[in-house]
């Protein structure tokens, strides 16, 4: 939908071109008219060009700076649809700043002149102004200086209109008026055709349509408020021009109508998307108006502005440039945020202006004096079509001697090149070209010859591997084929190569899936992955099959685009067996090389039998590698498995011959101990079990530490059975890990205990959950800078069933831990949603009600089907409430995090991030999570004003919101200074006992009934 919107949009824009024409063709005299069509033509045709060539890569292309782009230079090597649709409707917009100028400057530049000047613009000012705004609109994370500091311009009022506004204004000071303009004794005449003129400009209002329409880049529900507003900024431009014209020379112009719509169109590109249709009107009368006062500045000052370019196009871009800030929907009038949002609008006009028109002034003054801009008084008078485009012999003699060339294939002789003539220019860029072409053809024989060179060591490199090699293409058939793949496949190159690697080798149930991650360049979730070691099932040409590892890499041809993949195969077959061997092993755990559970279990029992005759202790160590699950998730399970074996081997060298080390399950290890030693014993060697633990270790080349927690447990009676001992160590170590982890702990039986009561609590919160009943809802109100009531958060409270309140901060815990915090946060979504359904019944205006939401609960798969029966049930829309996550949620799995938030977003519910600045995610997600609004914790808020450092931190993070439009909302303000503070950093929201305490349904339903009272009064 998006791609076909920007094409749709483009070709309208397009359309725009032909509105230029027809305007400037009907204001100008006859005897200019094939010049005009002319210019109008090249001047797309060259713009389109250099922006292909230079003009979208400095405009799109990636910096570090800010200032220009380095890359998408010659724009179209393997880009997506998407991006292809981007470019030509950028195109377009470069294509409609270099045709402003031509307007100005009619019926008196010279044909060449004017093409220096679409040179210049579209090559070396358009592109750099267009960076500094627009560079992220093409790459999120690529963005302007001017776009970093916050400007705004939403499709080009500054980027595109005031920057050929700018400079047509430097074109026409150099090159001076038309004879005779200025001259009061004769009337200068206004145009030729006015009614071509009035549909030249109803297509460039169509195409306007395009232009700010498709600036979206995607047809959303933004797009009809755009089109309205365009619409409407056109209309009222018209008609405030118009009216004034009319009421100071009573009579209705024409002229002063086109104009003043344009000026409409041009004021209300800037911010079509961001104001109502009656701010669109004053956005529009104020273009009509700045038009006409800057028509009459230009004719005071002799100005000579064929088509009133500058006043409908510049100044009229600068005033809708500056409306941004006047008329933005999200900023209170005269508020920090206005003052800042104006003075970035000032900064980017008055940058965006000298850098234009200074630049423009002084190129053109220096090659005014190098070539002639302005055609002769002679030429002027006789008129354009005749001097400038009359056909000519050289023509013909450039033709001949290129069609000379062409029969005789050489083309090394030059064509002539006839001086001071557009012929002689063609002749003279032909040539260019052709020795562009010699050169070009030299480095490639040189390629062609560090290629050769390059095959033959290829050669000898794939000849001599014991592996497999294999290259494929894009469509899988074989290009590459080494010996060795001669003798694993049992089949010759030369019988193999050009048929498809797939159909030959790969067996038919596999087929489908590896034909996928072929057509996915292996990147796919599903089949064959790239540079990993992949492990499938082969068959030989003889129809045998045998199992193998294929590692895939990539081969490009001066992209990023893979265009070949090779393939090392691998027959596995050995080691397949040998594998086999080793699962039968059944005591032994086939990665460490430990003892498995069952023969542990066996060992223990054994142990715990002859415990008495023995007078030995038995003492186990139950140990949990605490950070296993971390390294498997970010260095890969072959670094967890490499670690997993690193520990066997430290556990084994640590412990006695005698001693029996089982891997229990997953990174998990159980140690016994059978011998006479005491408690004082067993902890010495707890303490040296984790000394060696903690000695770093090397995975992936990097360097960690492995913090272990141990659970210990003895014994001198076999009155215990294994499971019980088992348990004990499980239970101690659970313990340990409670204390802060890297640690031990001996087992006490009041451990068991609390384990046990902590089971009960964990039945009772069940069986509470199931009732219902126990749990009630009080809401703590949220307020803007006025102190009034913006919101609620809902806040849940718990009645054991002997009558005791307990806090949120021991049974939410809880929750958390014995997995029943998803059906706990379901009663708490229908406990408010019945209540927001209640007051939604009794008053018309009602603050949103936010509710907190777990990690769990966001990453599980029934939060979505929940919500949206829930809010079907009870009437509920998404606008009503807003949910709260915490930051450290998203060290989960951002990516399933992004795609829960975005499904929530689309049912219209707020996302904020709740204790912000407390977790340890990371800033570069923010940008691209749908976040509506970040909480300042209340670790910040405390000391703010009093402390630098959390003052500095709650600042800061107010700027980064700002930055990325959104809120703030500080939580825990308990004092006028905290408030004052925060509301001078320009927070928006804030919550605490300053303002209010939690407040119970019947309370905030009192609040609700005054605050619908105002709402009416």
């Amino acid at each position: 939908m998006e791609t076909g919107w920007i094409l749709i949009s483009a070709i309208l824009v397009f359309i725009m071109q032909a509105g230029f024409l027809c305007l400037e063709s009907g204001k100008i005299r006859t005897k200019n008219s094939i010049n005009v069509a002319a210019k109008n033509l090249s001047d797309f045709i060259l713009s389109s060009i250099l922006f292909w060539c230079v003009g979208f890569g400095i405009m799109f292309g990636y910096s570090n700076s800010g200032y220009f782009g380095a890359t998408e230079f010659f724009f179209g090597a393997e880009h997506s649809p998407w991006q292809f649709s981007f470019f030509l409707f950028q195109m377009m917009f470069c294509g409609t700043t270099a045709t402003l100028v031509s307007g100005a400057v009619a019926e008196r530049m010279s044909y060449f002149g004017y093409l220096i000047v679409t040179v210049l613009l579209c090559a070396i000012i358009y592109p750099f102004v267009g960076h500094w705004a627009w560079a992220s609109l093409y790459d999120a994370g690529n963005s302007g200086w001017l776009e970093n500091l916050g400007f705004i311009d939403f499709a080009g009022s500054t980027v595109v209109h005031s920057t050929g506004g700018w400079m047509a204004l430097a074109a026409i000071m150099v090159i001076g008026a038309r004879q005779g303009r200025f001259d009061s004794n004769t009337p200068f005449p206004a145009g030729s055709n006015l009614p071509l003129s009035v549909l030249g400009t109803l297509l460039i209002w169509v195409g306007w349509f395009g232009f700010n329409g498709g600036s979206t880049l995607a047809l959303n529900d933004d797009v009809p408020l755009i089109l309205v507003n365009t619409c409407i900024a056109a209309a009222f431009g018209g008609l405030a021009s118009s009216f004034i014209f009319a009421v100071e020379n009573r009579y209705m112009d024409v002229s002063a109508m086109l104009n003043g719509v344009i000026a409409g169109l041009v004021a209300i590109t800037a911010c079509a998307n961001i104001v109502s249709p009656a701010h669109a009107a004053i956005i529009g009368i104020g273009g009509g108006i700045v038009m006409f006062a800057g028509d009459r500045l230009l004719k005071r000052l002799k100005l000579d502005d064929a088509l009133c370019v500058v006043p409908a196009h510049l100044f009229a871009g600068i005033w809708g440039t500056l409306a941004v800030a006047l008329f933005h929907k999200d900023v209170v009038f005269l508020s920090d945020a206005f003052w800042q949002q104006l003075s970035v609008q000032a900064l980017g006009i008055v940058v965006v202006g000298l850098y234009v028109f200074c630049l423009s002034w002084v190129l053109l003054v220096l090659i005014n004096r190098v070539v002639r801009l302005r055609v002769t008084s002679e030429q002027e008078y006789i008129g354009m079509n005749i001097t400038e485009h009359h056909a000519t012999t050289e023509l013909v003699d450039l033709l001949n001697s290129m069609d000379a060339q062409e029969k005789s294939g050489n083309f090394h002789s030059r064509v002539p090149e006839e001086p001071f003539t557009e012929v002689g220019q063609i002749a003279r860029k032909y040539n260019r070209v052709l020795d562009k072409v010699h050169d070009e053809m030299s480095q490639r024989d040189r390629a062609l010859s560090d290629f050769k060179s390059s095959e033959k060591r290829k050669s000898a490199i794939l000849n001599s591997s014991m592996d497999s090699i294999v290259t494929i293409n894009l469509q899988g058939e074989i290009i590459e084929f080494n010996p060795a793949s001669e003798r694993t496949f049992g089949c010759l190159r030369g019988k193999v190569v050009g048929k498809n690697f797939v159909d030959l080798f790969v067996l038919s149930k596999d087929k489908l899936a590896v034909q996928k991650s072929l057509e996915g360049k292996f990147v796919t979730s599903d089949g064959l992955l790239i540079n990993r070691r992949n492990t499938i099932l082969l068959k030989r040409s003889t129809g045998d099959e045998f199992p193998s590892e294929i590692t895939i890499t990539g081969t490009t041809f001066g992209s990023s685009i893979a265009n070949e993949f090779t393939l090392h195969i691998r027959d596995v077959t050995r080691q397949r067996r040998l594998q086999e061997k080793l699962k039968q092993l059944a005591y032994s755990d086939p990665l460490t090389g430990l003892y498995n559970r069952t023969y542990f279990m066996e060992t223990l029992t054994q142990a715990l039998k002859s415990i008495n005759n023995t007078k030995n202790c038995i003492a186990l160590f139950f140990l949990d590698l605490d950070r296993f699950k971390k390294i498997n998730d970010t260095l890969g399970h072959q670094a967890g498995d490499e670690l997993l074996m690193e520990v066997a081997n430290r556990l084994m060298n640590v412990t006695r011959s005698e001693d029996t080390i089982c891997r229990w399950g997953g990174d998990e290890f159980v140690i016994m101990m059978n011998s006479r030693h005491d408690e004082s014993s067993v902890l010495t060697s707890a303490t040296k079990i984790l000394q060696v633990m903690r000695q770093p270790v090397v995975l992936s080349g990097r360097e960690l530490t492995i913090p272990t927690s141990i659970g210990v447990t003895l014994t001198h009676t076999d009155l215990v059975n294994p499971t019980t001992l088992i348990q004990q160590a499980d239970i101690a170590m659970y313990y340990a890990k409670k204390a802060g982890r890297d640690n031990y702990k001996l087992f006490e039986p009041y451990m068991a205990e609390q384990e046990s009561e902590q089971f009960d609590s964990e039945q009772t919160l069940s069986q509470a959950i199931a009732e219902k009943s126990a749990f009630s809802m009080l809401y703590q109100p949220r307020v803007d800078a006025n102190k009034e009531i913006v919101g609620f958060e809902a806040l849940v409270r718990f009645t054991n069933p002997s009558g005791l309140f307990v806090p949120p901060s021991q049974f939410i815990p809880l929750a958390e831990e014995s997995n029943l915090i998803v059906p706990l946060e379901e009663l708490i979504f229908e406990l408010v949603f019945a209540q927001i359904a209640q007051w939604k019944k009794t008053f018309a205006v009602l603050p949103r009600v936010s509710i907190n939401l777990s990690g769990k609960h966001l990453l599980s798969d029934g939060l979505l089907p929940f919500l949206k029966t829930a809010m079907q049930r009870y009437g509920i829309r998404g606008e009503w409430f807003e949910i709260e996550v915490t930051e450290g949620v998203f060290l989960a799995d951002i990516e399933t995090c992004i795609d829960v938030m975005q499904k929530l977003h689309s049912l219209n519910i707020a996302i904020s991030i709740d204790d912000f600045g407390t977790g340890y995610s990371s800033l570069n997600y923010l940008k691209t999570l749908p976040v509506d609004i970040l909480k300042i914790d209340r670790s910040f808020v405390n000391e703010c004003a009093v402390k630098e450092e959390d003052a500095k931190i709650c600042s800061t993070i107010i700027t980064l919101a700002e930055s990325l439009g959104l809120s703030t909302v500080a939580e825990g303000v308990e004092t006028a200074e905290q408030f004052e503070f925060l509301l001078s950093n320009g927070c928006s929201e804030f919550q605490g006992y300053h303002f209010f305490r939690p407040l119970s349904a019947d309370k905030v339903t009192q609040h609700l009934g005054q605050l619908n009272e105002l709402s009416v009064s």
